[in-house]
């Protein structure tokens, strides 16, 4: 008899230690939205634009039944969830099928080992210029101390540029081989300039997540009156400095602590465009519970040279004394130590191909296949990609259209260096993983740029930014089997290609390194009538 309750006692804790699962009903449609002042169609989720927010605590379970009521096929992908050895879910068209018009998928996701502020958004056509994101929030384990007292209040800020164009029209515009005009203004929590309101009691301490989900501006963020200390960057603590105001480059997101602790008023929250020959402004208002009077004098102005920015980013630098998701510290991960067993270089570019504009990263534009990628590998469906159809370096060749997909090892170490030649600020995202940002400098990268890397606390993100005629360096552990997009985040360019797959993979197939594919998954082109195996 105390065998058996031995043996019942160790299997209730075995189920009582699953980790919680949350469920999420979205209903995806079209709606009159109206943030700049005119009529647009927007995509709503539950009625609302922006959609609802995510929130959750390390290792969740989220369960996401996404009912698409558009008229065409749609898909919303995680920026910064790391989908740990599940890369069917990224919600990418090269790993998931679209929802078709007027059905649902369920995604299953669990935000394994992470903490820290990202956002999702519609992937396909060019449907993040109507809306369709919103806020994740993944907040630590009571038993996991995050480096500050717990905040009085907790506020996602999403920012963007936007147009008034419906994106139908965006979409023909880019469809036709041209470029699209500078947007028409700034977005704060899908609203115009004095649109968004933020309550604060006096004397209180509140986190900001601050996440740009723009199609293509640096955006600076500041507050009148108020200085922000930052505290995390896509899942990273970092050292906590106090800043005037922060560049938020597209596809980022930030915490910032911001104490009440100026007079009882309506002070200016201020968003412009960096690095533009125009300037776009916007503002909203963080109001005192307490407030006196409304808001008064001018916003407060954004730095306006170029050295500022890069020079913000090389000072933000990773906690290495504080918690992360796991309770082992941050800073055990040596990743300075690591043999490099392979280095890429990736350069951007622009260029006309039959006479339509096109954007390719080591001169090769991509071309989605008839198939996702990632059920042509399940399947051993042959002729959708070829492993290799990208360089690992610049070669100057003339731009040309491939499905471009690179190989590479599990568990590997690599260096990838961004290479930027153009007169623009580009924005690189790795769906799925993380990566440590080494070092970035202007002018051209050689071998003798890796003496000023930092080796010890770079910060670890999924997305970086790349400086006018400059290169960004970042450190890459492979440490998942699966395919794993990386896109340029200046969004008419990752529709017009500025993208590429890497295939990582492995020799032997464990549900140790990768799951099964998912028994709902979706499926179309040549793998549409195909049954998974059983799992």
């Amino acid at each position: 008899m105390w065998y058996l309750c031995a043996i019942l006692y160790v299997f209730a804790a075995i189920v009582d230690a699953e980790n919680p699962y949350r469920f999420f009903t979205w209903n995806v449609t079209y709606g009159d939205i109206y943030p700049l002042g005119v009529r647009q169609q927007g995509i709503l989720i539950n009625g609302q634009f922006p959609g609802p927010d995510i929130e959750s605590i390390t290792n969740d379970n989220l369960i996401i039944n996404v009912f698409n009521s558009l008229p065409e096929p749609f898909l919303i992908s995680w920026n910064g969830v790391q989908q740990r050895k599940n890369s069917y879910q990224d919600g990418v068209y090269g790993t998931t099928c679209p929802i078709p018009p007027g059905q649902n998928y369920t995604y299953t996701l669990q935000v394994k080992d992470q903490i820290g502020s990202f956002f999702y958004f519609p992937s396909l056509a060019f449907h993040k210029a109507a809306g369709g994101f919103g806020g994740i929030r993944i907040l630590s384990r009571p038993l996991i101390p995050v480096p500050f007292p717990e905040p009085a209040g907790d506020y996602t800020i999403l920012i963007g540029d936007w147009y008034k164009t419906d994106h139908n029209k965006l979409k023909a515009v880019l469809d036709g081989g041209h470029r699209l005009a500078f947007p028409d203004g700034i977005l704060i929590n899908g609203r115009g300039p004095s649109g968004a309101s933020f309550t604060v009691e006096p004397g209180k301490t509140y986190r900001l997540r601050i996440s740009n989900v723009g199609l293509q501006n640096t955006l600076n963020f500041r507050i009148q009156g108020h200085n922000m200390k930052l505290v995390e960057v896509e899942g990273t603590h970092t050292l906590q400095t106090i800043l005037s105001s922060l560049d938020v480059h597209v596809g980022q997101s930030y915490s910032v602590l911001v104490t009440a602790d100026q007079s009882p008023q309506d002070y200016y929250i201020a968003v412009s465009t960096r690095f533009t020959s125009g300037i776009l402004n916007t503002t909203a208002t963080l109001h005192y519970s307490n407030s006196a009077k409304p808001v008064s004098g001018q916003p407060p102005s954004a730095p306006t040279t170029l050295d500022w920015s890069p020079n913000q980013a090389r000072s933000i630098r990773t906690n290495l004394t504080a918690s992360g998701p796991r309770p082992n510290p941050q800073g055990s991960y040596h990743y300075g130590l690591i043999n490099i067993t392979r280095t890429i270089r990736l350069a951007n570019s622009a260029a006309l191909v039959n006479g339509k504009q096109r954007y390719a990263v080591n001169s090769v534009s991509f071309v989605p296949a008839d198939t996702p990628l990632k059920l042509a590998d399940y399947f051993k469906i042959g002729g959708v990609f070829t492993v290799g159809s990208i360089p690992d370096s610049p070669t100057g060749a003339k731009v040309y259209l491939d499905t471009s997909v690179m190989g590479a090892d599990y568990r590997a170490f690599v260096e990838v260096v961004f290479e930027n030649h153009e007169n623009i600020v580009q924005s690189w995202h790795l769906d799925g993983y993380s990566f440590f940002v080494v070092g970035m400098d202007g002018g051209g990268w050689s071998a003798a740029s890796r003496h000023q890397y930092s080796l010890q606390d770079a910060v670890s993100l999924c997305t970086t930014q790349l400086y006018p005629s400059s290169w960004t360096a970042v450190y890459i552990p492979l440490n998942k089997v699966g395919t794993g997009n990386l896109r340029s985040e200046f969004w008419a360019r990752q529709y017009l290609r500025q993208q590429f797959y890497l295939h990582i993979y492995t020799m032997f197939t464990s549900v140790r390194d990768e799951y099964p594919i998912p028994k709902n998954a979706l499926l179309c082109g040549r793998a549409e009538g195909r049954a998974p195996s059983p799992n």
